[in-house]
């Protein structure tokens, strides 16, 4: 077998292998971007599962929170203003219209416990074999000037899939985290248009990880977004 004979008969993976190790030889490690990484990237560096079970939501879904009437108030004027337009704004105009104001209406922000949430913070976390980074959406984490210790993150107030896929972005930044701060689970939500998902994150053993995604809330249904707001809610008092 010749050289080009030897080339044509690899894989994909052995490529990938063979590029890998390459890299370490010449002490490059690589490294995977948050705005960037796919579920393929993730597989190939952990152990990670999907597990379809609602059931572990219950206590974050049904908790029992009343909404004031103000509250109400806002969300149906809120949701009046920008259902017309919910759909085809872009990024930026998603969530300066949209979601900042209802992030801004849950406040996160407490100098008592000196906690509050972050836009567009650095994260990094880094092994013998690979790189994790990128720049976070949003985290509510503990610290005033600077977050210390993340609780919970949203990813990535996108229109559509086709500008890329933010599940794998939310997953790698909570592995990160969980990493980074030696927790046991992480939460977080990823918005893709209108559309809400949360996510819980476990942590079984090194590199072994269970995720569990909930049904989809869509922010152009009032009771939806009620729920959306609630959800949002139990994780500042779970925090707090």
């Amino acid at each position: 077998m010749n050289f080009y004979d030897f080339i044509s008969s690899l894989t994909k993976e052995d490529l990938e292998e063979i590029i890998n190790e390459f890299n370490r030889l010449k002490n490059e490690i690589p490294t995977y971007t948050f705005s960037k990484i796919e579920h393929k990237d993730l597989k190939q560096l952990f152990d990670i599962e999907r597990i379809f079970d609602d059931d572990i939501f219950d206590s974050w879904f049904n908790f029992d929170i009343a909404l004031k009437d103000e509250e109400v108030s806002f969300l149906t004027e809120i949701l009046a203003q920008e259902v017309k337009l919910m759909r085809i704004y872009n990024e930026e105009d998603l969530k300066a219209h949209f979601i900042s104001p209802i992030l801004n209406k849950v406040n996160f922000k407490s100098f008592k416990h000196r906690i509050r949430d972050f836009y567009e913070e650095t994260l990094t976390y880094e092994t013998n074999n690979f790189i994790l980074k990128g720049v976070t959406d949003f985290v509510v984490a503990k610290g005033l000037e600077y977050p210390e210790k993340p609780y919970f993150f949203i990813q990535e107030f996108k229109k559509g899939l086709k500008y890329s896929n933010p599940e794998p972005q939310l997953l790698a930044e909570l592995i990160s985290a969980v990493e980074l701060n030696n927790f046991e689970q992480m939460r977080g939500a990823f918005i893709i248009g209108e559309n809400w998902n949360f996510v819980i994150l476990n942590k079984l053993a090194q590199d072994k990880y269970r995720y569990f995604i909930s049904r989809t809330f869509n922010a152009t249904n009032i009771n939806d977004l009620k729920c959306i707001y609630k959800n949002l809610l139990y994780i500042k008092q779970n925090i707090l």
